[in-house]
């Protein structure tokens, strides 16, 4: 018997979505914990149980259907953009307090999935950052051959980052930036790290990685192509600028491509669907106005790098882009100016 119009598709479970997210996340994964140890799957480990827990104390208070919610995945994604963003080996005390204020704060305070005006990983995220600028900074160099004794006693919390000398390392966008202010150019910059094929050691195959996830979505039609894609070319289009003015000031266009955060926050940090712009024409610029904020923020901030600020601020644009960017209404004309 033939089906019944009308014949739309039906809108992918949130559980389906979450758990294909957390799939996409795997090669990035692997190649964090090929470069960096395992460090990161036990911060991953932490940042999930510490989501998935604060996310069944919030739904119990708020009394709300806690295996229902559970189930749907989200607080498991957050815990893993939480655990990749924090420097592998951090203070087991931080993942637990970035994952519980990216729950409680960033989300049931709202009202939980679905309400909540800001990307849950990232307000955790900022608030580590600004409070804990030196833990949140240490990362250890992927081309040391590193004490796992001190590595886990610094982890547990029994010795500080003094004892770390000699482990930790700038980012490639910590470095590079350094640098410069020391009045050296790009070039040299660049020279005077341990460089990968692109854009740093272990950061460009990391960047890779997620890029080859990324892309699984959007072949999936997990996301969609215009918050990546304007993310990278407003990225691309302010590098390209400031590079073409003076390249000995402003790193090229793959430094800035595959460094820091640059592709799991275009393919899965932005592209949240809850706190992202929910027009088509919406979620360019919104990822434009993320890769503009990012090169500006990286090249004349505080901060390296910038993905979690660029996300954050674009947030609160979100209900004006909406506004400005409305998708016709099936079944009438164009609306008249």
């Amino acid at each position: 018997m033939p089906r019944s119009s009308p014949h739309l598709p039906v809108a992918a479970r949130v559980n389906r979505v979450m758990l294909s997210v957390c799939l996409a996340l795997l090669p990035g994964v692997i190649a964090s914990y090929w470069f960096f140890g395992w460090g990161v799957l036990a911060n991953l480990a932490l940042a999930s149980a510490t989501a998935v827990a604060s996310e069944t104390l919030m739904l119990a208070i708020r009394r709300r259907p806690i295996r229902k919610f559970l189930l749907d995945g989200s607080a498991l994604v957050t815990g893993l953009l939480i655990g990749l963003s924090i420097p592998p080996y951090a203070p087991w005390w931080l993942v637990v307090f970035g994952a519980s204020f990216a729950l409680i704060f960033g989300k049931h305070l709202y009202g939980g999935l679905g309400y909540n005006p800001f990307n849950p990983a990232m307000l955790g995220f900022v608030v580590l950052l600004i409070a804990f600028p030196a833990e949140m900074s240490a990362w250890v160099n992927p081309s040391a051959d590193l004490d796992q004794t001190r590595l886990t006693a610094y982890s547990q919390g029994r010795i500080g980052l003094e004892e770390l000398d000699g482990l930790t390392a700038a980012t490639p966008l910590d470095h590079v930036k350094t640098e410069l202010s020391r009045q050296q150019t790009s070039q040299e910059a660049a020279a005077s790290m341990a460089s990968g094929p692109v854009a740093g050691f272990a950061w460009d195959w990391i960047n890779l990685a997620f890029l080859a996830g990324g892309l699984w979505l959007l072949l999936r039609g997990i996301i969609r192509w215009q918050i990546p894609v304007g993310f990278l070319a407003g990225l691309g289009l302010m590098t390209l600028l400031f590079w073409l003015g003076d390249a000995d000031r402003h790193p090229g266009l793959l430094h800035h491509w595959f460094s820091g955060a640059t592709m799991l926050g275009a393919f899965f940090i932005a592209t949240d669907p809850v706190s992202a712009s929910t027009t088509p024409r919406g979620r360019l610029y919104y990822g434009l106005g993320i890769g503009v904020l990012v090169y500006i923020i990286r090249s004349f901030g505080g901060y390296p790098d910038a993905v979690a600020f660029a996300v954050l601020l674009m947030n609160i644009c979100v209900p004006l882009i909406d506004h400005y960017t409305p998708t016709r209404t099936y079944g009438t004309g164009p609306r008249q100016p």
